[in-house]
This record gives structure tokens, C-alpha cells and sequence, in this order.
């Protein structure tokens, strides 16, 4: 009986594990408004043929701004040899989001940016913090990564070699 209970365990603990990485594998439909007010559809956004880059940020998060400026100094020549296509979500609430504009616009980010003030998109993928990047190609998660070290960008960029 006891061998039974663990069996069962064992079997329900392994469809849970692969039910949250079958929900994880896309990205969800919902739309974020961009800087403008524009609706925006990542569900569409993201099944593009070329990769694209879901980088989950804040202005209160250090790292996060650290990740973004060194990515920004990469980023053109990463579009040119891979077509990669970056978006910058700021999960910042209602009270930090009056911040977004003028830190994008201080830091001459040629991101898209997109808000997540309720943090729905955030939550729907199962990101527990920020920075938190996500890379998707052709409609998949093919990437993730939590936290900033100086040098996590070029590990990033290894995985968009892979896509070509």
C-alpha cells in the first residue's frame, strides 16, 4: 500500500512538473500597452519568424537597468546578424510607471517598451522577479533567464545564434 502511495506521488508530482512547463512553453494572448497607449499583442508579436526578446524590467531594479544598458550597446549589431527584436516590459505599478518615458528616453533605449502595471503577463508566465528575460522564436519559449551578472549577455546572444 505504502509503495502504491509513493508510485502515485511520484506520478502526480511528474504531471504537474510537465503541465507548468506545457503552459510556460507559449506566450499567453494578451495585450500591454505600449508607450503611446497603443494595444499591443505579444501572442502576435512573438510567433514572428525571427527571435524576440521578452526582457521583464523595472526602474527601481538596478540590475534590470544594468541588463538593458548592456544589451542597448550591443543591440544593433545583434538585429543585423540574428533580426532579433527586443522588448522591454516594465512591470512597474501604478505609482513607478510616470518613470518609464523619461528613464527610457535618459537612457537612449531604442527597445520597444511595453507596461505591465497589473503584472498579468508577468504572472501568466511564471516570472517570480525581475530582471527576467525570455526568448521566443516562431511562437515557443526557447530561453529564460533570471538575474543580471555582467557578461549574461553574451549568453543570451549564444542562444540566438543557435536560432540561425
Amino acid at each position: 500500500m505504502i509503495r502504491n502511495k509513493k508510485h502515485i506521488l511520484a506520478v502526480l508530482f511528474s504531471f504537474i512538473i510537465f503541465s507548468i512547463n506545457a503552459q510556460e512553453s507559449e506566450i499567453p494572448a494578451m495585450s500591454l500597452p505600449n508607450l503611446n497607449g497603443e494595444m499591443i499583442n505579444v501572442q502576435s508579436i512573438s510567433s514572428s519568424d525571427e527571435p524576440v526578446v521578452f526582457s521583464f524590467w523595472a526602474t527601481w531594479c538596478m540590475p534590470c537597468i544594468k541588463e538593458l544598458n548592456a544589451i542597448a550597446d550591443v543591440y544593433d549589431d545583434w538585429k543585423d546578424e540574428t533580426g532579433v527584436k527586443i522588448y522591454a516590459i516594465s512591470v512597474d505599478d501604478s505609482k513607478t510607471v510616470s518613470r518609464v518615458n523619461p528613464m527610457v528616453n535618459g537612457k537612449g533605449w531604442e527597445y520597444d517598451i511595453l507596461l505591465d502595471t497589473n503584472n498579468d503577463l508577468k504572472r501568466s508566465l511564471n516570472i517570480p522577479t525581475v530582471p527576467h528575460l525570455i526568448l521566443v522564436h516562431k511562437g515557443k519559449i526557447v530561453y529564460r533567464h533570471s538575474g543580471y551578472q555582467p557578461g549574461s549577455e553574451i549568453e543570451l546572444y549564444e542562444e540566438l545564434l543557435k536560432l540561425n
